[in-house]
């Protein structure tokens, strides 16, 4: 590899010094970026950074984009003023670091009727939060079947896909996306998120794959991938170090389907997380070559 030239090597800072007077790093979620990109879920690993340490730790280690998951310390939730969420979206803009996503916990499979429709509203109110704060999407969950209380699953996943057509469309109008994770108790299961997702029947609707052992059939998840594969909008990956799930597989099914968002870090807390993230990126980097 030849070297830089300490020509353009000035180059490279005069360009680089021009970004920031321009106010910060550009947007990495660009339309002409094809490439994948990892990113983090605040759940585990950052529920307890405020969003100042949020982007300072993406920015220092090289994560590109995070899902702010509720409930944690960022407090990036839909009780912000108009005005706060406006700083939100700056700070994000400002920082290069992409606010990917918002992790509420909003399910629609109770048997409950006022619980559902509860559920809904909540979505309705992650979704102008979304918009507001400049999130692409939010990712929602179904989290189980009611086959205890005698409600076939059919019935369930019905249900399911029909609250998310609604939020689906909401989510439309403001130009946001529904990721439904592949998550819960039998619902973890892809053919009945596949139902789930053909009941729902909106574009604006997608799945979040999981990179639950649920997928894995004969070693491989090749199979319950492409049962997804046209509707994958987000991506949540765990502990890559683990050899029981097929990460090298997984990645290249991803980028063979045209896949160019994120995939996200869910992995627990650590008293010297920064340094875990380094290691996390380094063989994340190594498994999507």
């Amino acid at each position: 590899m030849p070297e830089i030239t300490r020509r353009e090597c000035l180059k490279l800072g005069c360009a680089v010094s021009t970004i920031f007077a321009m106010g910060g790093m550009p947007n990495l979620w660009a339309k002409n970026d094809d490439r994948m990109k990892l990113g983090i879920v605040t759940y585990n690993i950052a529920s307890s950074w405020d969003l100042a340490t949020i982007i300072e730790n993406c920015q220092s280690v090289g994560i590109e984009g995070v899902e702010l998951r509720t409930t944690h310390a960022h407090g990036v939730e839909p009780t912000l003023s108009k005005s706060e969420r406006r700083e939100v979206k700056q700070r994000f803009q400002d920082s290069g670091v992409v606010l990917w996503g918002l992790g509420s916990v909003c399910e629609f499979h109770s048997d409950v009727p006022d619980v559902v429709r509860r559920n809904i509203e909540t979505c309705k109110e992650f979704i102008l939060l979304a918009e507001e704060v400049g999130a692409k999407g939010v990712k929602v969950r179904p989290n189980s079947l009611m086959e205890d209380k005698g409600i076939p699953v059919d019935k369930t996943l019905e249900q399911i896909g029909c609250a998310l057509q609604e939020c689906g469309k909401f989510a439309a109008e403001h130009g946001v996306e529904i990721w439904l994770e592949v998550h819960g108790k039998g619902t973890a299961h892809p053919p009945y998120i596949r139902q789930i997702l053909d009941y729902c029947g909106h574009s604006s609707v997608g799945a979040c794959w999981n990179s639950n052992p649920q997928d894995i059939k004969n070693g491989s998840v090749e199979e319950y991938f492409n049962l997804l594969k046209k509707d994958i909008k987000s991506c949540h990956i765990n502990e890559l170090w683990k050899r029981e799930y097929p990460w090298r597989q997984l990645f290249s099914l991803l980028k063979e389907s045209g896949y160019s968002r994120f995939t996200l870090a869910e992995i627990p807390s650590s008293p010297d997380a920064e340094r875990v993230l380094r290691y996390y990126k380094a063989l994340w980097e190594e498994l999507v070559k």
